[in-house]
């Protein structure tokens, strides 16, 4: 059996609410007072959680305009260096840990995606819950094994692995001793279009790999967080802004305060409905079962007179015998007289 996974005071697991993570990104729009409204604006949404990422220019890329460190053609951001790119998103070092204490002051948790080793060793002198491995970092086993050895619950995003690149994953935190370990089906297109994202995937995955599972979502709406917490998603996480034109790396694929709001409303609706396997019924249920079927006379019947299919019948409510023993009850005799509309007993039988 695996080990629970505890973040802060939340656990995660199939016995347990999803754990839903607003993600911060680069919204802040390297405005400290914008990224504190963040964070305050998911505690009121109802997250579990706001994550960040911990990096800069320097420590995720090298500063080259050579082609190959120029965004992909016809995406969000198209024609900038990698390195112009992220020295605009990237959230400042010194931020992290004051976003923390107010996160935690709000009653929510705060933690990141570190996208190095420096990055971890920051974190750590921060005492952060858990980390997050973004997609593209997943075969950077340097950086898995490091976040693996602090011992805490790890997340995994599988946007651009195959089945090989999350066996390795998983192995690597595993051979450091780490099984807190949560899958996170993702697609690594901004904003991803829905036949990309493939959430049959998410059962699969936790049978594949012994491992919980959630989603990192980049669709636009909430309907594929919903579907995914009905296939069994423990975690959900949602870029997340205040709002939308107010621009940002990630704004154009990023849930509004609102939105963030709702989302967490319905996943937790979600959740009442899935309930758990059992045939037992509830009171309200057994109390309704009297609204079910059961046998009655419908019509008069004189004691000694025989049981048939003209004065017997399956009627709501159900106060009479249940129907099952109607082929037991035809061509015996009434032990008394009944009027029209009686609910037959045994005691009315022969």
């Amino acid at each position: 059996m695996r080990k629970e996974i505890k973040i802060g005071n939340k656990y995660i697991g199939v016995n347990h609410p999803c754990f839903i993570v607003a993600e911060m990104s680069g919204n802040h729009n390297m405005n400290f007072g914008r990224a504190k409204e963040i964070v305050q604006a998911a505690a009121e949404a109802g997250v579990d959680a706001v994550k960040l990422q911990t990096y800069t220019a320097d420590t995720i890329t090298l500063n080259s305009d050579q082609p190959c460190f120029y965004t992909t053609s016809g995406g969000l951001w198209e024609g900038q260096t990698l390195y112009n790119l992220y020295k605009k998103a990237y959230t400042p070092w010194e931020w992290q840990p004051k976003l923390k204490e107010l996160a935690n002051d709000l009653g929510i948790i705060l933690f990141s995606s570190p996208f190095d080793v420096t990055a971890v060793d920051f974190l750590e002198k921060m005492d952060i819950p858990a980390y997050k491995i973004a997609s593209f970092e997943i075969n950077d086993t340097q950086l898995l094994k490091k976040v693996a050895e602090t011992g805490k619950p790890v997340m995994i995003s599988t946007g651009i692995a195959d089945i090989a690149d999350i066996n390795l994953a998983v192995q690597v935190c595993k051979d450091a001793g780490n099984e807190q370990i949560v899958l996170l089906k993702c697609a690594s297109s901004y904003p991803t279009p829905y036949d990309e994202i493939n959430l049959a995937l998410i059962p699969n995955m936790k049978e594949t790999f012994g491992c919980d599972v959630g989603l990192s979502d980049h669709s636009m709406g909430d309907e594929v967080a919903l579907a995914a917490v009905a296939l069994g998603a423990s975690v959900v996480e949602k870029h997340f802004t205040l709002k939308r034109d107010d621009g940002g790396v990630d704004a154009d694929f990023s849930m509004e305060a609102e939105e963030m709001k709702d989302m967490v409303k319905r996943i937790r609706n979600v959740e009442a409905a899935i309930g758990k396997v059992s045939y037992s019924l509830t009171e309200k249920q057994k109390q309704q079962k009297h609204f079910g079927r059961s046998l009655f006379t419908c019509k008069p019947i004189k004691k000694g007179e025989v049981f048939t299919e003209e004065n017997i019948r399956s009627v709501r409510p159900g106060n009479g015998l249940p129907v099952k023993y109607l082929q037991q009850i035809l061509g015996r005799k009434a032990s008394n007289n009944m009027k029209y509309a009686m609910p037959l007993s045994w005691k009315d039988i022969e």
